[in-house]
């Protein structure tokens, strides 16, 4: 029994020096890059995302300095080693000086949308249809036997491709397709389907910085989930609980 005891307490002593080595190689800021998504990343610091965030990392002293940056350039930025992790990433969406942790943070419903005189898609006929999404989201990863599809630069063409035939479906998560939708003369010209749900998770550098936040990030959701404490905060912007 005295062994046992002592074995122990060997062990809590360890993890505490563990835990406080890790903590004293954490910066004091995490640099964030993301795209600016409507009530999720705005620039200007609010929205559900930052507010996630912020849950995760300021309790554990580490603030957010945020970069407002496409999609594409918040990745690049990351494998260059000049920002500490991406917003909205899918997991092993991106290979190459990243890491991903073990927690998601959100989930996104991905959702097509078209004319409503187009055949109400399922994952299955997809591959039927001519698709379109925004450069760098990879959807055709994740969406099953997908042959013909156009990714492009920006979503204000989308619905011009809609209307003259040359895209049957825009593929994006429900967020950016309500802002499409938003833009429209005649929305009710318009439906969109949902199709499935797909985490989201930050995609880290792959540095030894990057790693402690990692560590850092995957500890304070495992806490974060377990006690609730997110739940206020899908709350407030009026979001859907990911974690039920």
């Amino acid at each position: 029994m005295r062994m046992i005891r002592w074995c122990l307490a060997v062990f809590w002593m360890w993890s505490a020096f563990a835990g406080a080595q890790i903590q004293g190689q954490l910066p004091g800021e995490i640099r964030l890059a993301s795209e600016v998504w409507e009530g999720y990343t705005e620039a200007d610091g609010t929205g559900l995302g930052w507010d996630v965030m912020r849950k995760v990392f300021e309790p554990a002293g580490v603030s957010l300095s945020i970069h407002s940056v496409p999609y594409t350039r918040a990745v690049g930025l990351v494998q260059r080693d000049e920002a500490d992790a991406w917003v909205g990433s899918y997991r092993d969406e991106v290979e190459g000086n990243v890491l991903y942790p073990t927690h998601p943070y959100d989930m996104d419903q991905i959702v097509a949308l078209s004319l409503k005189d187009k055949p109400v898609p399922t994952l299955d006929s997809l591959s039927q249809y001519r698709l379109v999404w925004v450069r760098g989201y990879g959807y055709e990863e994740y969406l099953p036997n997908v042959r013909d599809y156009r990714e492009v630069q920006r979503r204000s063409g989308i619905l011009g491709m809609l209307d003259l035939g040359h895209a049957d479906f825009y593929i994006d998560a429900r967020p950016e397709v309500d802002y499409v939708l938003s833009l429209a003369d005649k929305p009710q010209q318009y439906r969109s389907t949902e199709l499935m749900q797909l985490p989201l998770y930050l995609g880290f550098a792959d540095t030894p910085r990057g790693r402690a936040l990692a560590e850092l990030y995957d500890r304070r959701m495992a806490a974060l989930i377990v006690s609730g404490e997110l739940r206020p905060v899908f709350a407030r912007w009026h979001q859907p609980y990911p974690f039920d």
